[in-house]
């Protein structure tokens, strides 16, 4: 019934680090920082946003998250999914 219910939790966890790989990379080409990122799309502090750059404690970026990393960095939102 579900075509997604076979998709193995690697699977996404390996979608999830690229998405977290890219953005870090343009974060550094743009010479931004973390805390500066994360506090330009609205978080209150870092932890969170270098938890899911670093892909550490089960933490990851939403699409709300994406959206506003691309918008502070000026860049396509598919670049992130390359």
């Amino acid at each position: 019934m579900n075509e997604f219910s076979n998709i193995e939790k690697e699977e996404v966890e390996i979608f999830h680090k690229k998405i977290s790989q890219n953005i870090k990379k343009i974060r550094k080409e743009k010479n931004r920082t973390q805390l500066d990122l994360a506090l330009t799309i609205g978080f209150n502090s870092v932890t969170f946003y270098t938890n899911a750059e670093n892909c550490k404690k089960n933490k990851h970026f939403n699409l709300e998250h994406i959206y506003k990393i691309s918008k502070a960095l000026e860049v396509d939102i598919c670049e992130f999914f390359k």
